[in-house]
Protein backbone atom coordinates (compact mmCIF):
# COMPACT_ATOMS: atom_id res chain seq x y z
CA UNK A 1 0.00 0.00 0.00
CA UNK A 2 1.47 3.41 -0.81
CA UNK A 3 1.85 6.01 2.17
CA UNK A 4 -1.05 8.28 1.83
CA UNK A 5 -0.64 11.88 3.04
CA UNK A 6 -4.07 12.52 3.13
CA UNK A 7 -4.93 9.66 4.95
CA UNK A 8 -4.35 11.62 8.11
CA UNK A 9 -0.50 11.26 8.82
CA UNK A 10 2.61 11.81 6.80
CA UNK A 11 5.27 10.09 5.93
CA UNK A 12 8.66 10.02 7.08
CA UNK A 13 11.33 9.76 4.79
CA UNK A 14 14.03 7.18 5.08
CA UNK A 15 17.36 7.40 3.38
CA UNK A 16 17.18 3.84 2.70
CA UNK A 17 20.69 3.49 1.02
CA UNK A 18 22.66 5.26 3.66
CA UNK A 19 24.44 3.28 6.05
CA UNK A 20 27.62 0.55 6.39
CA UNK A 21 25.54 -2.31 5.26
CA UNK A 22 23.08 -0.69 2.16
CA UNK A 23 19.59 -1.43 2.25
CA UNK A 24 19.10 -4.61 3.61
CA UNK A 25 19.16 -3.38 7.51
CA UNK A 26 17.11 0.05 6.47
CA UNK A 27 14.34 -2.07 4.84
CA UNK A 28 14.19 -4.33 7.85
CA UNK A 29 13.77 -1.54 10.03
CA UNK A 30 11.54 0.21 7.98
CA UNK A 31 9.11 -2.82 7.70
CA UNK A 32 9.07 -3.00 11.79
CA UNK A 33 8.28 0.45 12.10
CA UNK A 34 5.22 0.55 9.55
CA UNK A 35 4.06 -3.07 11.01
CA UNK A 36 4.42 -0.05 14.91
CA UNK A 37 2.35 2.21 12.66
CA UNK A 38 4.72 4.75 10.40
CA UNK A 39 4.24 5.37 7.50
CA UNK A 40 7.34 5.81 5.47
CA UNK A 41 8.58 6.53 2.14
CA UNK A 42 12.03 4.38 1.14
CA UNK A 43 14.49 6.60 -1.04
CA UNK A 44 16.90 5.00 -3.19
CA UNK A 45 17.39 2.55 -6.06
CA UNK A 46 13.79 2.00 -6.59
CA UNK A 47 15.07 -2.11 -8.34
CA UNK A 48 17.03 -2.47 -5.08
CA UNK A 49 14.36 -1.49 -2.61
CA UNK A 50 11.68 -3.20 -4.28
CA UNK A 51 13.95 -6.17 -4.23
CA UNK A 52 14.69 -6.18 -0.13
CA UNK A 53 10.99 -5.38 0.18
CA UNK A 54 10.17 -8.73 -1.54
CA UNK A 55 12.03 -10.37 1.49
CA UNK A 56 9.54 -9.17 3.81
CA UNK A 57 6.18 -11.30 3.68
CA UNK A 58 3.23 -8.93 3.82
CA UNK A 59 5.46 -5.68 2.97
CA UNK A 60 2.61 -5.04 0.30
CA UNK A 61 0.33 -4.52 2.49
CA UNK A 62 2.20 -2.26 4.84
CA UNK A 63 2.56 2.10 4.47
CA UNK A 64 5.82 1.57 2.48
CA UNK A 65 6.26 3.90 -0.35
CA UNK A 66 9.62 3.60 -2.68
CA UNK A 67 10.62 6.74 -4.22
CA UNK A 68 13.72 6.75 -6.67
CA UNK A 69 17.02 8.01 -5.97
CA UNK A 70 19.60 7.12 -8.64
CA UNK A 71 22.74 8.25 -6.67
CA UNK A 72 24.39 7.43 -3.11
CA UNK A 73 27.09 9.78 -1.47
CA UNK A 74 28.71 6.81 -0.03
CA UNK A 75 30.58 7.43 4.12
CA UNK A 76 34.25 8.05 1.98
CA UNK A 77 32.88 11.01 0.09
CA UNK A 78 32.74 14.98 0.45
CA UNK A 79 29.69 16.14 2.86
CA UNK A 80 29.44 19.11 0.25
CA UNK A 81 28.67 16.66 -1.87
CA UNK A 82 24.99 17.21 -1.86
CA UNK A 83 24.93 21.05 -2.97
CA UNK A 84 25.49 19.01 -7.17
CA UNK A 85 24.48 15.59 -6.66
CA UNK A 86 20.24 16.40 -6.37
CA UNK A 87 19.30 13.00 -6.98
CA UNK A 88 21.62 11.41 -4.43
CA UNK A 89 19.20 9.59 -1.80
CA UNK A 90 20.11 12.05 1.25
CA UNK A 91 19.23 14.44 -1.11
CA UNK A 92 16.00 13.70 -2.19
CA UNK A 93 14.80 12.42 1.05
CA UNK A 94 15.41 15.50 2.41
CA UNK A 95 13.60 17.68 -0.34
CA UNK A 96 10.85 15.62 0.61
CA UNK A 97 10.57 17.30 3.91
CA UNK A 98 10.76 20.60 2.29
CA UNK A 99 8.16 20.02 0.02
CA UNK A 100 5.78 18.93 2.66
CA UNK A 101 5.62 15.16 1.44
CA UNK A 102 7.63 13.61 4.60
CA UNK A 103 7.34 15.04 7.88
CA UNK A 104 11.37 14.22 8.47
CA UNK A 105 14.18 12.83 7.24
CA UNK A 106 16.13 9.37 9.09
CA UNK A 107 19.59 8.66 7.35
CA UNK A 108 22.13 6.39 8.87
CA UNK A 109 24.50 6.88 6.08
CA UNK A 110 27.14 9.46 5.50
CA UNK A 111 26.36 12.55 8.66
CA UNK A 112 28.21 15.36 7.19
CA UNK A 113 26.22 15.00 3.99
CA UNK A 114 23.03 14.81 5.89
CA UNK A 115 23.73 17.97 7.92
CA UNK A 116 24.46 19.87 4.98
CA UNK A 117 21.38 18.67 3.00
CA UNK A 118 19.51 19.74 5.64
CA UNK A 119 20.64 23.45 6.58
CA UNK A 120 20.63 23.84 2.45
CA UNK A 121 17.33 22.67 1.81
CA UNK A 122 15.29 23.23 5.09
CA UNK A 123 17.27 25.95 6.59
CA UNK A 124 17.58 27.11 10.07
CA UNK A 125 14.84 27.83 12.75
CA UNK A 126 15.32 31.99 13.21
CA UNK A 127 17.19 33.02 16.21
CA UNK A 128 19.89 29.79 15.59
CA UNK A 129 23.35 30.49 14.31
CA UNK A 130 23.90 26.58 14.21
CA UNK A 131 22.01 23.53 14.55
CA UNK A 132 23.34 20.60 16.93
CA UNK A 133 23.33 16.91 16.88
CA UNK A 134 21.13 16.40 20.29
CA UNK A 135 21.26 12.59 21.69
CA UNK A 136 20.25 10.59 24.76
CA UNK A 137 22.97 8.72 26.64
CA UNK A 138 21.53 6.16 29.38
CA UNK A 139 22.19 7.26 32.93
CA UNK A 140 21.12 6.78 36.82
CA UNK A 141 17.22 6.95 36.20
CA UNK A 142 16.78 7.48 32.49
CA UNK A 143 18.93 9.02 30.01
CA UNK A 144 20.77 12.85 30.01
CA UNK A 145 20.54 14.70 26.50
CA UNK A 146 23.94 15.46 25.63
CA UNK A 147 24.45 18.59 22.65
CA UNK A 148 26.38 18.84 20.45
CA UNK A 149 27.94 15.82 19.65
CA UNK A 150 29.56 16.43 16.26
CA UNK A 151 28.23 19.28 14.05
CA UNK A 152 30.52 21.56 15.38
CA UNK A 153 34.29 21.46 16.46
CA UNK A 154 34.82 25.11 16.85
CA UNK A 155 32.05 27.12 18.46
CA UNK A 156 31.08 30.54 19.65
CA UNK A 157 29.23 31.23 23.44
CA UNK A 158 26.32 31.89 21.84
CA UNK A 159 26.03 28.80 20.63
CA UNK A 160 25.79 27.16 24.14
CA UNK A 161 22.88 29.26 25.32
CA UNK A 162 20.51 28.61 21.85
CA UNK A 163 21.27 24.95 22.16
CA UNK A 164 20.12 24.81 25.46
CA UNK A 165 16.63 26.70 24.48
CA UNK A 166 16.33 24.06 21.95
CA UNK A 167 17.10 20.80 23.95
CA UNK A 168 14.55 22.41 26.97
CA UNK A 169 11.80 22.57 24.49
CA UNK A 170 12.62 19.40 22.69
CA UNK A 171 12.54 17.51 26.37
CA UNK A 172 9.30 19.33 27.12
CA UNK A 173 7.45 18.62 23.97
CA UNK A 174 8.73 15.42 23.30
CA UNK A 175 9.10 13.79 26.44
CA UNK A 176 7.15 15.66 28.85
CA UNK A 177 10.11 17.06 31.19
CA UNK A 178 8.31 20.14 32.85
CA UNK A 179 10.81 21.94 33.90
CA UNK A 180 14.46 19.88 32.17
CA UNK A 181 17.45 21.47 34.24
CA UNK A 182 20.86 22.58 31.91
CA UNK A 183 24.58 21.82 32.69
CA UNK A 184 27.55 23.32 30.99
CA UNK A 185 30.29 20.82 30.51
CA UNK A 186 33.38 21.95 32.26
CA UNK A 187 36.44 20.65 34.22
CA UNK A 188 34.17 21.67 37.86
CA UNK A 189 31.08 22.35 38.85
CA UNK A 190 32.68 25.98 40.23
CA UNK A 191 31.58 28.97 38.11
CA UNK A 192 34.71 30.17 38.04
CA UNK A 193 36.00 26.70 36.38
CA UNK A 194 36.78 26.24 32.79
CA UNK A 195 38.01 27.69 29.69
CA UNK A 196 37.25 31.49 28.60
CA UNK A 197 34.44 30.10 26.35
CA UNK A 198 32.83 28.06 28.92
CA UNK A 199 33.37 31.30 31.47
CA UNK A 200 31.25 33.62 28.53
CA UNK A 201 28.87 30.64 28.09
CA UNK A 202 28.08 30.30 31.20
CA UNK A 203 27.79 34.23 31.86
CA UNK A 204 25.13 33.87 28.95
CA UNK A 205 23.31 30.39 30.68
CA UNK A 206 23.28 32.35 33.98
CA UNK A 207 21.16 35.19 32.24
CA UNK A 208 18.91 32.95 30.69
CA UNK A 209 17.68 31.15 34.02
CA UNK A 210 14.08 31.81 34.80
CA UNK A 211 13.71 33.05 30.61
CA UNK A 212 12.77 29.78 29.41
CA UNK A 213 15.44 27.46 30.85
CA UNK A 214 16.53 25.95 33.96
CA UNK A 215 20.67 26.69 34.04
CA UNK A 216 21.91 24.38 36.96
CA UNK A 217 25.61 25.50 36.89
CA UNK A 218 28.72 23.87 35.25
CA UNK A 219 28.75 20.03 35.62
CA UNK A 220 31.83 17.30 35.04
CA UNK A 221 31.64 14.52 33.11
CA UNK A 222 31.16 12.05 35.72
CA UNK A 223 27.43 14.45 35.99
CA UNK A 224 26.47 12.84 32.60
CA UNK A 225 26.05 9.67 34.04
CA UNK A 226 24.58 10.51 37.47
CA UNK A 227 22.32 12.30 35.59
CA UNK A 228 22.54 15.41 37.83
CA UNK A 229 20.98 17.40 34.95
CA UNK A 230 18.51 16.44 32.26
CA UNK A 231 20.68 18.29 29.56
CA UNK A 232 24.38 19.35 29.38
CA UNK A 233 25.72 21.52 26.23
CA UNK A 234 29.15 21.07 25.35
CA UNK A 235 30.95 21.51 21.93
CA UNK A 236 30.50 19.32 19.17
CA UNK A 237 34.06 18.30 19.61
CA UNK A 238 34.02 17.30 23.19
CA UNK A 239 30.49 15.84 23.24
CA UNK A 240 31.29 13.25 20.20
CA UNK A 241 34.38 12.20 22.37
CA UNK A 242 31.80 11.93 25.29
CA UNK A 243 29.53 10.03 22.88
CA UNK A 244 32.08 7.27 21.48
CA UNK A 245 33.69 6.95 24.69
CA UNK A 246 31.01 6.20 26.24
CA UNK A 247 29.67 3.53 23.37
CA UNK A 248 32.97 2.04 23.72
CA UNK A 249 33.30 1.66 27.52
CA UNK A 250 30.11 -0.02 27.53
CA UNK A 251 30.89 -2.79 24.96
CA UNK A 252 34.26 -3.56 26.94
CA UNK A 253 31.87 -3.42 30.32
CA UNK A 254 30.25 -5.98 28.75
CA UNK A 255 33.42 -8.11 27.40
CA UNK A 256 34.58 -8.21 30.71
CA UNK A 257 31.06 -9.20 32.71
CA UNK A 258 30.68 -12.07 29.78
CA UNK A 259 33.85 -13.04 30.59
CA UNK A 260 33.47 -13.30 34.55
CA UNK A 261 29.95 -15.26 33.66
CA UNK A 262 31.84 -17.89 32.06
CA UNK A 263 35.36 -18.39 33.64
CA UNK A 264 33.70 -21.10 35.50
CA UNK A 265 31.30 -24.20 36.09
CA UNK A 266 30.03 -21.88 39.44
CA UNK A 267 29.45 -18.33 37.37
CA UNK A 268 27.67 -20.22 34.88
CA UNK A 269 25.02 -21.16 36.81
CA UNK A 270 25.56 -18.05 38.33
CA UNK A 271 24.71 -16.42 34.95
CA UNK A 272 21.70 -18.32 34.05
CA UNK A 273 19.94 -16.63 37.51
CA UNK A 274 21.07 -12.63 36.32
CA UNK A 275 20.61 -13.71 32.67
CA UNK A 276 17.05 -11.18 32.24
CA UNK A 277 18.36 -8.63 33.90
CA UNK A 278 21.33 -8.38 32.46
CA UNK A 279 19.47 -8.28 28.88
CA UNK A 280 17.57 -5.52 30.11
CA UNK A 281 20.90 -3.54 31.17
CA UNK A 282 22.31 -4.68 27.50
CA UNK A 283 18.92 -3.29 26.47
CA UNK A 284 19.53 0.34 27.90
CA UNK A 285 23.12 0.77 27.10
CA UNK A 286 22.52 -0.57 23.65
CA UNK A 287 22.77 2.48 20.78
CA UNK A 288 20.01 1.20 18.87
CA UNK A 289 17.83 1.92 21.75
CA UNK A 290 17.65 5.38 20.69
CA UNK A 291 17.45 4.85 17.12
CA UNK A 292 18.78 8.46 16.03
CA UNK A 293 20.48 11.81 16.95
CA UNK A 294 18.58 14.63 15.98
CA UNK A 295 19.71 17.67 14.18
CA UNK A 296 18.24 20.25 16.48
CA UNK A 297 17.90 23.80 15.15
CA UNK A 298 16.83 23.58 11.23
CA UNK A 299 13.54 24.11 10.07
CA UNK A 300 12.81 20.33 9.52
CA UNK A 301 13.65 16.91 11.35
CA UNK A 302 16.38 15.92 10.47
CA UNK A 303 17.87 12.18 12.36
CA UNK A 304 20.97 11.11 11.99
CA UNK A 305 22.24 7.67 12.97
CA UNK A 306 25.10 5.42 13.17
CA UNK A 307 26.52 3.72 9.76
CA UNK A 308 26.74 0.57 11.04
CA UNK A 309 22.78 0.40 12.30
CA UNK A 310 20.96 -2.51 12.16
CA UNK A 311 17.57 -3.20 11.60
CA UNK A 312 15.97 -2.63 15.45
CA UNK A 313 17.89 1.24 15.24
CA UNK A 314 16.52 2.40 11.84
CA UNK A 315 12.97 1.37 12.92
CA UNK A 316 13.40 3.30 16.25
CA UNK A 317 14.86 6.19 14.94
CA UNK A 318 11.46 6.38 12.49
CA UNK A 319 9.14 5.44 15.84
CA UNK A 320 10.90 8.50 17.04
CA UNK A 321 10.85 10.98 14.25
CA UNK A 322 7.46 10.36 14.18
CA UNK A 323 6.94 11.17 17.60
CA UNK A 324 8.76 14.38 17.30
CA UNK A 325 6.17 15.37 14.44
CA UNK A 326 3.10 14.42 16.56
CA UNK A 327 4.37 16.64 18.90
CA UNK A 328 4.83 19.77 16.72
CA UNK A 329 8.62 20.07 17.81
CA UNK A 330 9.65 22.64 15.55
CA UNK A 331 6.72 25.05 15.58
CA UNK A 332 7.00 25.15 19.05
CA UNK A 333 10.82 25.47 18.51
CA UNK A 334 10.02 28.28 16.12
CA UNK A 335 7.64 29.51 18.87
CA UNK A 336 10.16 29.37 21.33
CA UNK A 337 12.57 31.62 19.86
CA UNK A 338 10.39 34.13 18.68
CA UNK A 339 9.37 34.97 22.39
CA UNK A 340 12.44 35.23 23.47
CA UNK A 341 13.20 37.88 20.32
CA UNK A 342 10.75 39.55 21.76
CA UNK A 343 11.69 39.39 25.77
CA UNK A 344 9.52 37.05 26.76
CA UNK A 345 9.95 33.57 28.40
CA UNK A 346 8.25 30.54 26.55
CA UNK A 347 5.12 29.11 27.77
Amino acid sequence: MTADPAAGKLPVALDAMGGDHGAAPNVDGAVQAARAGVSVLLVGHRVALHAELGKHAGSAGLPIEVVDAPDVIGMDEHASDVRRRTGASISVATRLVKEGRACAVVSMGHSGATMASALLTLGRVRGVERPAILTHLPARGGFTTLLDVGANADVKASYYAQWAQLATVYLRVVEDREAPSVGLLSIGEEDHKGSALVLEAHGLLRALHGQGIHFHGNVEGRDIFLNTTDIVVTDGFTGNVVLKLAEGEAKVLFGWVREALTSSLKSKLGALLVRGSLRGLAERMDPSTYGASLLIGVRGLAFIGHGSADARAVKNALLRAQRAHEANLIPRLEAAFAEQAQGTAPA
